[in-house]
């Protein structure tokens, strides 16, 4: 067991650091290669954290190393909450990764006021959300990874939660819990995912920001297409499911949304990739009744953000 060093008992990713490099386990099956730090370029305008200053983490027995990604362009307005319900997670043993799209506004001021509790960020430019993503689960040297965007945040025992089930289950097992969603600032409710997750054949009803998946999950089966821009955190959930991998609710409140983003505009692109993805995945058998139900919608409401209250279905339950 390798010494370690606790550089800051306040924070969840300062307490149990160690100076022995992170030995990658890199298989010729795996989809792709898992890296410490990425190639250097002309396209990339900083990198930094604790990987560059020597620190570097490890998974210890009943204290597995759980792996948090934030990809973020432009979002200095909500990403120090972000930052701090992460490095605030009363688990001790958090890897921070940050990777920046190459932002323009204040954001890389932010990522460096917290440098030292983030284990490593980068900014450069991106080919999209998805291609950030998958540049972060790369970097991950964590057993499970959860994904949170930089307009929303995690409760502060959401990576307990997330390792006391992982500790106990068959290391096999994605992982997805319990979302609270802020509409406009002011409506908030509880997403429940809904019993039978054979409803992912028709969109993405489970919570991203929840969901926690072990990284050899990702490395047999790959990371998230780029061939899709809107949903392809659907497409890749889509694709676990059908392959027959499990998954677990936790039913624990674990993470916050703030509605906004492409994933919640429906509009003619986004009904046609929904639909491309369902025909992909060959998930109907002649007609794809939710891509005319969309169409449907579009013909009536034009291009809109998607309100809760408009499509609220059963396992929405509004906050009084």
């Amino acid at each position: 067991m390798p010494s370690t060093i606790n550089q800051n008992e306040k924070y969840s990713t300062t307490r149990l650091l160690t100076k022995e490099k992170t030995e990658l386990i890199n298989k010729a099956e795996d989809k792709f290669k898992s890296v410490l730090l990425l190639p250097v370029d002309e396209s990339i305008k900083g990198e930094g954290g604790l990987r560059t200053k020597g620190y570097f983490k490890k998974s210890f027995e009943e204290k597995p190393l759980i792996s948090i990604v934030t990809v973020v362009y432009n979002g200095e307005e909500h990403l120090e909450g972000t930052i701090q319900s992460v490095i605030n997670q009363t688990y001790d043993n958090v890897e921070y990764i940050i990777v920046d799209g190459g932002s323009t506004d204040g954001t890389l001021e932010i990522i460096k006021k917290y440098e030292d509790r983030i284990d490593y960020w980068l900014s450069e430019k991106d080919a999209g959300i998805y291609d950030a993503m998958n540049k972060g689960v790369k970097l991950c040297s964590g057993e499970v990874i959860g994904l949170i965007n930089a307009d929303d945040w995690y409760e502060l025992d959401a990576v307990r939660e997330i390792s006391k089930a992982y500790t106990h289950s068959d290391k096999k097992t994605i992982f997805h819990a319990y979302l609270n969603i802020i509409q406009e600032d002011k409506e908030t409710y509880i997403v429940y995912p809904p019993q039978d997750l054979f409803i992912l054949k028709k969109g993405m009803i489970l919570s991203h920001p929840t969901v926690f998946v072990p990284k050899e999950i990702y490395k047999r089966h790959g990371l998230f297409s780029t061939k899709y821009k809107i949903a392809s955190d659907w497409d890749l959930m889509l694709r676990l499911y059908l392959a027959g991998v499990n998954f677990h609710e936790i039913k624990s409140l674990v993470a916050n949304f703030r509605i906004g983003g492409a994933s919640f505009v429906i509009d003619k692109n986004s009904v046609k990739e929904k639909h491309e993805i369902r025909k992909d995945h060959k998930v109907y058998n002649f007609i794809d009744r939710y891509y005319l139900l969309d169409l449907l919608r579009l013909a009536i409401f034009g291009k809109y953000v998607a309100k809760i209250s408009l499509f609220k279905q059963s396992f929405f339950s509004k906050i009084k």
